[in-house]
């Protein structure tokens, strides 16, 4: 009798052995990390780029804007060249449209109600904007993508904003002080020229 419970024990204990080493589970493999979200890639590629690339804010400037050159067999020289003049175009075309919005919204405040005449003043400001706008914009970054493309990025801080803006305004009036003579009942115009002009810097 004692022989057979002894024999039902091991008989047991074997069968609980074989059953928990049926239920261990195989050790989870280390699931591979996930590839870094990029921000910004140059254009036509999945090549990371600096945030500027992608029309990103750039700290301590007011307006700014990215051109861009293809590869060419002229050198890299040409290549920037050719970038630079892209990038001061849009920015003209950046203060063209800022400066006409903030002089329209300036002159409106005058109680000027002719809004004709406000348009046409704007319209004579931001035609003389262009000039100013390449002389007081730098260049601040320069790259060359993945691609060979040529990207720079050219900028106006808010201190020449203000000053770009100013003289643009001083030359329209001398283009057209007939249009301007009706805005200057309540303040001269070198006080509205340096308002505006302020106004333009702190709005970008």
């Amino acid at each position: 009798m004692k022989k057979a419970f002894w024999i039902s024990a091991v008989s047991a204990a074997l069968l609980s052995g074989c059953g928990s080493s049926e239920v261990k589970q195989a050790p989870a493999k280390p699931q591979p990390a996930p590839e870094p979200v990029v921000d910004c890639v140059f254009p036509e590629t999945n090549t990371p780029a600096p945030g500027w690339i992608c029309s990103e804010p750039v700290p301590g400037l007011a307006v700014s804007a990215v051109g861009i050159a293809e590869k060419s067999k002229a050198g890299l020289s040409f290549m920037r060249d050719q970038a630079v003049l892209d990038a001061r175009g849009q920015l003209a075309e950046q203060m063209k449209v800022q400066v006409q919005k903030m002089v329209k919204q300036y002159l409106g405040t005058t109680g000027m109600h002719d809004d004709e005449t406000v348009d046409a003043v704007a319209s004579s400001t931001a035609k003389s904007i262009t000039a100013q706008t390449l002389v007081g914009s730098k260049v601040y970054k320069t790259r060359v993508g993945s691609n060979g493309r040529m990207y720079v990025l050219v900028g106006i801080t808010p201190e020449d904003v203000k000053k770009i803006t100013e003289q643009a305004l001083k030359t329209s009036y001398n283009n057209d002080r007939a249009l301007w003579q009706q805005f200057k009942a309540k303040q001269s115009f070198d006080e509205m020229a340096a308002e505006i002009a302020k106004q333009m810097s702190e709005g970008q």
